[in-house]
């Protein structure tokens, strides 16, 4: 049965709501489902609750969702990018909740694989580790930390079939697997739609039963934060030619 919504615009139709928990795929600019975030500020829902590695940059990403007043609270590892999230952090206007970058990753693993919480070395004694159960295991103290289930989960992908099943490419893959399982509703943009079968199975890296809606990417410029060049090396061997 094919997952695919042909209008966009129409791609998260009753399931927005105003305070849902809204886990979002990408690490930066890379692999973000653009397309959908675009959707999410156009429907004009407010009080989400965003997980996410970071929160994009100033007016591209997820940062459209912060100048347009819509997100109440983050969980995230990384915020460096964004002078508006930091301005709201500061200002009080908006909840944050840092989680290291494994940390985050295992949280939403464990999400999508019906654990609970597990127990990490990561963050023990710090401000990370306030408030939370500690245990000792081979004499070794360890904190507590909780699963994350989103209401919603946006993902991006490389190609994917009808089924929902789905492939990423390169550095875009980060996010994306995890959060793909950690939604009660996945939705997924895909740059490239095939038919069931005519992906390897033995690529598969996200199962369709994971995923309930399915969209085409549209064509738009891929952004990064910072490009770091360094100069061509001098190809001494033409320079004796």
């Amino acid at each position: 049965m094919s997952k695919v919504i042909e209008d966009v615009a129409r791609s998260l139709d009753g399931i927005l709501k105003d305070g849902i928990t809204l886990a979002v795929g990408g690490f930066g600019l890379s692999g973000i489902p653009s397309d959908l975030i675009d959707v999410v500020r156009d429907s004009g829902v407010k009080d989400l609750l965003v997980v996410s590695n970071n929160m994009g940059v100033d007016g591209k990403g997820l940062g459209i969702l912060l100048e347009n007043g819509q997100v109440r609270k983050v969980i995230s590892s990384y915020v460096g990018e964004n002078k508006l999230f930091a301005e709201q952090f500061l200002d009080g206007k908006l909840e944050v909740e840092f989680s290291p970058q494994g940390t985050l990753a295992e949280r939403l693993r464990c999400g999508g694989s019906g654990i609970p919480a597990f127990y990490t070395k990561t963050g023990v004694g710090t401000l990370v580790a306030e408030g939370k159960p500690h245990a000792e295991f081979d004499g070794e103290l360890y904190v507590q930390e909780r699963a994350i289930v989103a209401d919603v989960a946006l993902v991006h992908a490389y190609m994917a079939d009808t089924e929902g099943n789905l492939v990423y490419r390169f550095t875009a893959r980060n996010f994306n697997p995890l959060v793909a399982t950690a939604g009660i509703v996945t939705v997924v943009e895909a740059e490239i739609i095939v038919e069931p079968g005519e992906i390897d199975p033995n690529h598969v890296i996200t199962p369709g039963v994971f995923v309930q809606r399915l969209i085409k990417t549209t064509n738009r410029e891929k952004f990064i934060e910072q490009r770091t060049v360094r100069a061509r090396p001098v190809d001494v061997t033409a320079k004796l030619a």
